[in-house]
């Protein structure tokens, strides 16, 4: 049984989105990346309202007065749905819905739907379909209309029996099981795969990094794949691994994986963890940056955040700075004070410096193993990212 978050059966096509400032976390790329989201999602973003709060309002988040001006902004520009870019409440999502009378939904329902709308194999759905049950199960009150008791026994006068909510939560429950156990399944085969992989003694590589960032670009530069790869959040979630070339006879087994973002909601991360674990059992970690954006260490910082949640935080990274070309800048190559690749400037989209990046995994997959090191510091290779210069000029560092 397939669960929907929407009341009715079509999607909205117009919606208001609502990018909020709690405190004093700042995200620059918020907006934007809110309408990308959306954009990403099918629907059509009629307008933006931006708040700022010192703390969250228990009842709306926002304070009734806020929503009544979002209500008249989105509602005076044909909005079918109101889109906020913010984790709320079941509560905080009821009260703001019989405010403004249209649909809401937060970045989690956000996410949730583009995972489910993006994912192709069975693996996949079966994952997502997971996450999107398990954040529905605390939300039952809201979705359904039929939620009156039901009357129990045989006789006209019998008892109050069950409340449907207890029904449908326990149909979810039922269906969450197998689910759990389909998908250990196949976790077992993907280990089973994995193991065989390094049986054959080769260094495992896995792409990681904040949504278009370039990940599956960059997958099929190096490997000549098929992957899907699109201007777009989320484009790929599907884990595909191939055997890669990287100089000389050494070969690498890489591995794309689902991109992160600000927010991820833990139901997907649980969901997702067979699939994650392609990270957190690599030998090393090609951290794939959108250097041309602005709110790149920030983009950085989340990735870091998720690796560590996964268990993946002592995994060696080497830091890939994708779409050189969007900032002008040349490839470019840097290294620790031991000779050790730290990162590689590239373009993933004409092919600028993907040699540079073959020789650095060469490089490290040809080094003695030595104990598990530390992921880059950000500000560190962000601050020799910006001295290097840009232009044709440019010398590459920590080669001959």
């Amino acid at each position: 049984m397939d669960y929907q978050y929407q009341k009715g059966d079509e999607t909205p096509g117009k919606v208001w989105l609502v990018s909020v400032i709690v405190g004093r976390e700042i995200h620059r790329d918020a907006a934007l990346e809110l309408s990308e989201l959306a954009t990403s999602c099918g629907f059509q973003v009629a307008g933006l309202t931006e708040a700022k709060r010192d703390r969250p309002d228990p009842k709306t988040f926002l304070g009734s007065g806020k929503i009544e001006e979002i209500k008249s902004e989105a509602l005076a520009n044909g909005a079918k749905a109101l889109i906020f870019d913010v984790a709320l409440s079941p509560a905080q999502q009821r009260n703001i819905e019989k405010a403004v009378g249209i649909e809401v939904l937060d970045r989690t329902n956000l996410i949730l739907e583009i995972f489910r709308q993006r994912a192709k194999t069975r693996e996949g759905r079966l994952q997502v379909e997971l996450a999107r049950l398990t954040h529905l199960s605390t939300r039952l009150v809201r979705g359904w209309t039929h939620l009156e008791r039901q009357r129990g026994g045989l006789s006209k006068t019998g008892g109050p029996g069950e409340k449907q909510i207890e029904l449908d939560r326990r149909m979810i429950a039922t269906r969450v099981k197998a689910l759990r156990e389909q998908l250990k399944k196949l976790e077992r085969q993907r280990n089973t795969q994995r193991k065989s992989r390094q049986r054959g003694e080769e260094l495992t590589v896995a792409l990681v990094g904040y949504t278009n960032a370039g990940k599956s670009t960059l997958f099929n530069r190096l490997t000549r794949g098929g992957v899907y790869a699109a201007d777009q959040l989320f484009a790929t979630l599907d884990t595909t691994a191939r055997r890669c070339f990287v100089g000389g006879d050494v070969e690498v087994v890489l591995s794309d994986t689902v991109g992160f973002i600000r927010g991820l909601p833990h139901q997907l991360i649980e969901a997702f963890k067979s699939t994650l674990d392609e990270a957190a059992q690599a030998d090393l970690l090609l951290h794939v940056v959108d250097s041309s954006t602005p709110a790149r260490e920030e983009q950085m910082t989340e990735v870091n955040k998720v690796l560590e949640e996964i268990g993946a935080k002592d995994i060696p990274q080497l830091l890939v700075f994708n779409k050189i070309d969007l900032e002008g800048r040349s490839p470019f190559i840097t290294c620790a004070e031991d000779g050790t690749p730290k990162a590689v400037g590239i373009s993933a989209a004409n092919g600028e410096g993907i040699d540079l990046l073959k020789d650095a995994i060469r490089q490290i997959a040809e080094k003695e193993p030595e104990e598990p090191q530390e992921a880059p510091d950000n500000e560190d290779w962000l601050a020799e990212f910006e001295r290097i210069p840009s232009g044709p000029s440019l010398k590459k560092i920590g080669r001959d």
